[in-house]
């Protein structure tokens, strides 16, 4: 029995409170919001969360400045990339039909404290994502008018000259939000039906421009005169992968709304892969048509759409590309309102945020507060500040949130599932004919062994008894019984799933050294050619020992969901994947991060954790259960016991694995 010194007592009681998992206990799809949506709506969500302004700016800019023609396959590359972050919140969004996204999944598998951190991040990143399309929004409109909007706003009304301020109030921005706002408020089915129709005319104007765009083809734009198909050779289109990575930024509104699908178990994952699919078939297509409409060097970043075809002497479609454009921003902007108060309805209903936001209005079935009270302080962000110099720090929170969803996937996959014990007094009206034939089978048991050998129950025994008869029967998180003979000595006594959870570990931790490696190792850091060698072959090996060892372990067998392909190897990729793109962020954006989650463990520590319904649920009175402890005589003893979670630190500062105190006791011979 493990040991520790009275002092650390606390500190082990405090790691299991950061550390405790959410208990997902009744019936899986009862809720208090409204269970309404679609596949065809999740779907219409999943295109308008990722089909936005980034068809109309992004395609133009990576296709000049980094990528050339060959933008066509930096896209392909980004919707494989974004697929395997897909999948894994497709299998968690069918299996856990439950709001809050990325947060929950992390609450589930991994501990509270990470948990809130990936939801605290996630609420930034919609705040920031909401404003800046908003004021992106609010700009182009503007530009159409010919800046007039601005011009009055900074001549009749204020403006100002503060660092990281705008240089005046962007009233259409906050106007747009505050109204979306209120529109989202009137429940569910508002917010689908607005997102059905913007959507709708969206993917009308793409089918637009790539039918006229088509027609406008000119195949001598991809000609070696031109500069040839990829004039920046494949550093440009793994440069120009990594920035249209974050286009695909948007599917987990899919996830976030599975509380409120009919069937989330086949919606969610259909919606998934059909919106990522045709997101990627528009980004990918519509590269294609702006590079061969007009040569890639002569391409406008700011609308290339637009510009392409009044080039091409057309100038009354790019009014139709505008309002494309329009709608495609409402649309992502929808989905930002939309995500982002049941993320924090999420967190307030279990506890780890005010509980004033977990309130969900009897008439929409939505939780009202959440809504009107982050979309007014996205509207305030919206207005005032600029957020050109914060729109980097999107990318971290979202990469993050990856990062721990497809590490959650491999930890949940080699878990056995917690079941409640069902041998207790209650249902054990004889318990002498439950204990006859102890004694027989612990004489054979404690053969080897002087010491009593205590078990949870009689099953238990039996259940050991078979495995050592058939070792082929193996449970979830154990080896497979063909690695067996191989590994046993080394890992066999480990509790089940104990091992694949130090190798996602370790994992993550080889993952970030051999990105910092091979991001910093040649230029920051100076590393000689022989030492930048030996740290990549050493890392490569540990990462791929970590996928190898996770492997060998029993997964969970489920027929009824959705379940990703290739684990650990799928998850594994997209954990290497986020984390490269992490590295290829700013210092800047690292402090700002930093300083992000210094305020999260404030709210936390302040806050959450005395609040926490999992704290308050350990603070319930105790189940009873019945176990048996074989003496090396052969008798067998049953006692009565309340069981304690995992790891319960004693009055006497002992770590032990469940409460010894025997409220009864009676000897069977």
């Amino acid at each position: 029995m493990a040991t520790c010194p009275r002092g650390c007592a606390p500190a082990v009681r405090l790691c299991q409170k950061l550390n405790r998992l959410k208990t997902l206990d009744g019936d899986m799809m009862a809720t208090s919001l409204k269970r309404c949506l679609s596949t065809l709506d999740l779907t219409l969500m999943g295109v308008g969360g990722m089909v936005g302004s980034g068809l109309y700016v992004l395609t133009g800019t990576v296709a000049k400045d980094t990528a050339g023609p060959a933008v066509i396959i930096s896209f392909i590359f980004a919707g494989i990339a974004s697929l395997l972050a897909a999948f894994c919140y497709a299998e968690f969004g069918a299996s856990i039909p439950k709001t809050g996204s990325a947060y929950m999944f992390t609450y589930v598998s991994v501990g509270e404290l990470w948990a809130f951190l990936i939801g605290w991040n996630v609420i930034l990143e919609n705040m920031i994502g909401g404003a800046a399309v908003a004021r992106a929004w609010s700009g182009y409109l503007d530009s159409i008018f010919n800046h007039a909007i601005q011009n009055f706003t900074e001549t009749h009304i204020m403006q100002w000259h503060v660092p990281f301020l705008a240089h005046y109030p962007d009233l259409l921005a906050a106007g747009i939000l505050v109204v979306a706002s209120v529109f989202i408020s009137f429940g569910v089915q508002v917010s689908s039906y607005l997102n059905h129709i913007f959507s709708s005319i969206s993917m009308g104007v793409i089918v637009f421009i790539l039918v006229f765009g088509f027609v406008l083809a000119e195949p001598a734009n991809w000609s070696q005169e031109q500069g040839g198909f990829a004039p920046f050779g494949v550093s440009g289109i793994l440069a120009g992968s990594a920035t249209c990575f974050y286009a695909f930024v948007g599917f987990d509104v899919i996830a976030s709304s599975s509380e409120e699908a009919k069937n989330p178990q086949k919606a969610v994952p259909i919606a998934t892969a059909i919106s990522l699919g045709l997101a990627a078939t528009a980004y990918i297509l519509v590269s294609a048509v702006l590079t061969l409409m007009v040569p890639w060097r002569t391409l406008d970043p700011n609308s290339a759409l637009a510009d392409a075809f009044f080039r091409r002497g057309y100038s009354w479609a790019g009014i139709v590309v505008a309002v494309g454009s329009i709608c495609a921003m409402n649309t992502v902007l929808l989905c930002n309102l939309f995500s982002l108060p049941r993320i924090v309805y999420a967190m307030a209903e279990d506890g780890l945020f005010f509980s004033i936001f977990a309130r969900v209005n009897p008439l929409t079935k939505v939780p009202v507060n959440a809504i009107l009270v982050f979309g007014i302080l996205m509207a305030t962000m919206a207005l005032i500040f600029d957020l050109e110099a914060l729109v980097q720090f999107l990318s971290i929170g979202t990469l993050l949130a990856y990062t721990f969803v497809a590490a959650s996937v491999i930890v949940l996959r080699f878990q056995p599932e917690k079941t409640p014990s069902k041998d207790t007094t209650s249902t054990s009206p004889n318990p002498n004919a439950a204990a006859s034939p102890a004694p027989l089978e612990s004489q054979a048991i404690s053969e080897d062994s002087d010491e009593p050998k205590q078990y949870e129950s009689l099953s238990d025994k039996i259940q050991l008894v078979e495995r050592q008869v058939s070792r082929e029967r193996r449970g979830v998180g154990q080896l497979r019984a063909s690695w067996e003979p191989y590994l046993d000595r080394l890992v066999g006594d480990c509790e089940p799933g104990e091992v694949v959870a130090f190798c996602v570990m370790t994992l993550i931790v080889s993952s970030v050294s051999l990105c910092a490696v091979l991001e910093f190792g040649t230029n920051q850091l100076q590393l000689p050619i022989w030492s930048f060698a030996m740290l990549l072959v050493i890392f490569s090996l540990a990462l791929i020992l970590s996928l190898a060892l996770i492997w060998v372990h029993e997964p969970r067998k489920n027929t009824t969901t959705f379940q990703v392909p290739l684990v650990p190897l799928t998850p594994g990729a997209s954990i290497l994947i986020n984390i490269f793109l992490m590295m290829k962020l700013s210092l800047l954006t690292w402090i700002r991060f930093t300083v992000w989650i210094a305020v999260g463990l404030f709210v936390y520590f302040g806050y959450g954790i005395w609040h926490s319904k999992e704290g308050k649920r350990e603070l319930q009175p105790k189940d009873m259960a019945a176990r048996y402890v074989v003496l090396p005589s052969g008798s067998l003893v049953e006692t009565v016991q309340s069981v304690q979670p995992d790891g319960q630190v004693d009055t006497s500062g002992h770590l032990v694995s469940s409460a010894p105190a025997a409220e009864e006791c009676a000897e069977k011979r």
